[in-house]
């Protein structure tokens, strides 16, 4: 009987097979104990071989035996960053079988856990790939607890000079602090932060106690409601706090700004929008504001936009401190990003995803959320536009490439969870469940989320469970439905075909789609037809669910001028032009009044470009005429994206020269005109892209040393545009390009501009063994923790200006590829990629890229996934570039 007790407790953790533990014989049992190595036994317990991460196997496993979860946890930070932070935990948790051995997820070496305790003795422990593994810390079935004193990892604890701020999205709680490392074992935190007297403090609960003794102070924050471990959160440091009330509510702001204006100018205007956000959400969800406080941290450099953790949303400071110079995209982005993370409080802390698989469902929602929740703030927004060009650009850009990935990605890991994230989560899946929301109605829809939010508040729940309740709302087969767009990657082509009576008229239209991938796929999906015959606009509702549909309504039309297949952006695929409206839209896009189908166009166009339908030349050129009649500031920055794209991606060099004084007097002149501040900052940041002759260059140094006859009226510049201008005259190796940066240097006032502007200036030596030194520096994970500094210094490394000398680190980015994903936050990966490939189009940067693949066959899928992302633009390019059209 012992004997066979010790061999459940190590089946237990093997992360092996539900069958296997069913179809147990005591003959399989015993040889088990000679073929499976333990490290030894002790009791009925015994420590076993538990592989890296958290296998989905162990997450269930656990979530099936633990429950009422409680984390005491006090950490001792030092006022200097290099000291070492201890900290200890009181873990209370009921089991339902106490024989079994506790197993915690801590991702450090062993003589980290300083000691292991429980009903006043020390338990033996052990600490393999990422575990800590503890024997008989259960008395009995029912309630326990044990005490854990360790030394915190530095990996998700990010500590400058004069704060640290934790960071533990999906999978990093690990590396600080002894967890069940996984979304469904939810929990209640108490935290006690032992700290400098001088620091500020914020965590998920209320603060209750601040204790000063000494130079210290202990402060002492009341338990939270149930959440999820990526979502326990804290900082503290020199912040200072700004503190509001709105609608009873009080709310706490902290931040390290040094510009007195930049607060005051965005201080109420980010109060306000939390507010307006939190009083939407409890209006559609019907559900009051889950969480006992709110409180936001801005912080410089921030890893992402935001995170979301409840009571203490975190920031990057420079997306909410917005400059005087802000474009009406900025400013949307602000007021999106608030309301994204706002919205996390119900769909992802309210109602977690059961395990990171899903993690795409709290992304759609907060997105999807966010949208709703913005327009009514800027009603002078077309926001059916800003919906369409926030999401459909980033989500083709992947689903067009060999890399496209599903929505639902299978995990078996979480130490594989990061992989997940990306352009098809954030901007793909809000589509699909705008498509989701037209198929049932706005009510039904709000209806099942409220009942879906209800039922499983301060707990788990999976997709699928979602759709169970959506599903018996709807006439449809929505499980039908979520197959084709959540579990399968890529797009339809949809494509129209047209046939004409003898007199000219429609005999027929008929659209057909077809699947790109060959596997004869069928996606359900509703969009408008638009048809544009003799200067009127016909507009016919499809709904396209078969291989085609023919639109009885269109016959006896007369002969069409144009026809967008998706005129009104609210399809998804690669929507075909037929030649003759190609044609039309290459030489009258801008005779089109409506500014969403004129978007929209322009999106058709981009595709066919890229589909070699179009050459880059003739885009550039209708941009060129477009830019000066367009009178929508969203239509214009996303024309001027394009165009800048174009010209340094898909064109020659010898092409850019000759073209280069035509753009420069173009955006200059638009940018003079603009009658906006916003839209002569867009016109003024593409002048910077494209800026490259003499004359144009002298322009831009004037306006970077400030001379009097330089200055654009309407326009005032930050700190960061002069930083921006400095940069860019020293890529372009402008004389005296090394005196602009340290006179730029000596110019920033504000000490984290400094040190980022500091850490990036190597990468834009014209010494190209500076530059080659600097790239060497990053091979150290230590030289890559301020990400965001990392990624501009790439970009300017790997500019198409300095193209040819920067493919040399093409091959051993790729090569770090896997040690980044380990040590990195989850977008570092693919934005690690972008930098590097975006500046490249040659034949010799593709070579390099398909060899590195070809060299690695066995390559983990989702990380070849990205860089066939990243890479598509370079594949496209040199196809592009040696098209003969």
């Amino acid at each position: 009987l012992s004997l066979m007790l010790c061999c459940r407790a190590q089946i237990f953790v093997l992360g092996g097979s539900q069958k296997l533990k069913r179809n147990m014989r005591p003959t399989f049992l015993l040889s088990l104990l000679v073929t499976i190595p333990m490290a030894y036994s002790i009791g009925c317990q015994s420590f076993p071989n538990v592989e890296p991460g958290v296998p989905w196997t162990l997450a269930q496993q656990r979530s099936d035996l633990f429950s009422d979860v409680k984390y005491d946890l006090t950490f001792k930070i030092p006022a200097s960053k290099e000291e070492r932070i201890e900290g200890e935990l009181i873990l209370s948790f009921r089991t339902r079988d106490e024989s079994q051995p506790l197993i915690l997820d801590f991702d450090q070496p062993p003589d980290s856990v300083l000691s292991v305790q429980a009903r006043n003795k020390n338990l033996d422990y052990q600490v393999t790939n990422g575990h800590l593994t503890i024997l008989d810390a259960a008395e009995r079935a029912g309630e326990n607890a044990v005490t854990i004193k360790f030394v915190a990892g530095n990996n998700a604890l990010h500590r400058a000079d004069e704060y640290i701020y934790t960071l533990f999205v999906p999978d990093r709680a690990a590396t600080a602090f002894p967890c069940f490392n996984q979304p469904n074992i939810k929990a209640r935190y108490r935290l006690t932060l032992d700290v400098p007297a001088t620091w500020q403090v914020v965590a998920n609960g209320p603060l209750q106690t601040r204790d000063i003794n000494g130079d210290r102070a202990i402060c002492r924050f009341a338990e939270t409601k149930p959440i999820s471990t990526y979502l326990f959160a804290f900082a503290a440091g020199a912040f200072q706090v700004e503190t509001a009330e709105r609608s009873g509510r009080v709310m706490r702001m902290f931040h390290r700004e040094t510009d007195a204006q930049k607060i005051e100018r965005n201080r109420d205007a980010i109060f306000d929008l939390h507010e307006s956000a939190l009083k939407w959400l409890e209006d559609y969800t019907g559900i009051g504001y889950p969480f006992d406080k709110f409180d936001f941290v801005l912080i410089p450099s921030f890893q992402f936009g935001g995170m979301e953790h409840p009571g203490c949303i975190f920031y990057r400071a420079s997306t909410l401190l917005l400059d005087q110079t802000a474009t009406q995209t900025q400013k949307l982005g602000q007021a999106s990003l608030i309301a994204h993370e706002t919205a996390h409080m119900w769909f992802g802390n309210l109602v977690t995803m059961n395990w990171f698989d899903d993690v795409w469902t709290k992304e759609v929602f907060a997105n999807f959320m966010a949208a709703k929740i913005v327009n009514p703030r800027f009603p002078e927004i077309n926001h059916d536009l800003r919906f369409f060009l926030s999401h459909y650009p980033a989500a083709y850009d992947v689903d067009r490439s060999e890399g496209a990935n599903p929505i639902h990605q299978q995990l078996d890991n979480l130490n594989d969870a990061a992989s997940l994230y990306g352009a098809i989560i954030y901007q793909k899946a809000p589509i699909v469940m705008r498509q989701l929301e037209q198929l049932l109605g706005e009510q039904a829809f709000r209806d099942g989320l409220r009942e879906y939010l209800n039922r499983f508040q301060f707990g788990n729940a999976t997709w699928d469970q979602l759709i169970e309740i959506l599903d018996a709302r709807s006439p449809e087969d929505l499980k039908a439905w979520s197959h084709g767009w959540i579990e399968e990657a890529g797009r339809p082509k949809i494509t129209p075909y047209l046939a004409l009576n003898a007199d000219g008229t429609i005999n027929s239209l008929t659209i057909r789609q077809s699947d790109p991938a060959g596997r004869g796929r069928l996606w359900n999906q509703r969009f408008e037809l638009v048809v544009s015959s003799r200067g009127k606009i016909h507009t016919f509702p499809v709904h396209l669910r078969d291989e085609a549909v023919t639109i009885e309504r269109a016959a006896g039309l007369p002969k069409p001028t144009f026809i967008l297949t998706d005129g009104r952006g609210l399809g998804y695929g690669l929507f075909e032009l037929d030649p003759l409206s190609r044609d039309y839209l290459l030489a009258n896009l801008p005779s089109i009044q409506d500014p969403l189908m004129r978007g929209v166009a322009w999106m058709m166009l981009w595709d066919a470009m890229l589909e070699q339908q179009v050459r880059p030349q003739q885009l550039i050129t209708l941009a060129i005429k477009a830019l000066p009649l367009e009178s929508t500031e969203l239509n214009a920055q996303r024309m001027t994206e394009s165009l800048t794209t174009a010209y340094w991606r898909f064109i020659t060099s010898t092409e850019q020269k000759q073209l280069a004084p035509t753009l420069e007097g173009l955006l200059w002149k638009q940018m003079e005109k603009a009658s906006t501040t916003s839209l002569k900052s867009t016109y003024f940041r593409a002048f910077i892209s494209v800026a490259r002759t003499p004359e144009g260059l002298m322009i831009l140094e004037r306006v970077w040393r400030q001379a009097p006859e330089a200055q654009v009226r309407g326009l005032p510049f930050s700190e960061q545009d002069y930083m921006t201008m400095a940069l860019e005259l020293a890529v372009r190796d402008v004389p005296g390009a090394a005196e602009i940066l340290q006179e730029q240097l000596n110019r920033i006032k504000d000490p984290e501009r400094k040190a980022r502007f500091e850490f990036v200036m190597p990468a834009l030596s014209s010494d190209p063994e500076t530059r080659e030194a600097f790239f060497r520096r990053l091979a150290d994970p230590a030289q890559r923790r301020r990400e965001p500094w990392v990624l501009e210094a790439i970009s300017y490394l790997h500019h198409p200006l300095r193209a040819v000398a920067s493919e040399k680190f093409i091959r051993p980015s790729l090569d770090m590829l896997q040690e980044i994903q380990r040590t990195g936050d989850i977008f570092f990966v693919k934005n690690w990629l972008d930098a590097t490939l975006n500046g490249h189009n040659s034949e010799a940067a593709a070579a390099i890229v398909r060899q590195f693949l070809a060299d690695h066959p066995d390559y983990p899928p989702r990380l070849k996934g990205k860089i066939l992302q990243s890479a598509d633009g370079l594949f496209r390019a040199t196809k592009l570039l040696r098209a003969p059209f």
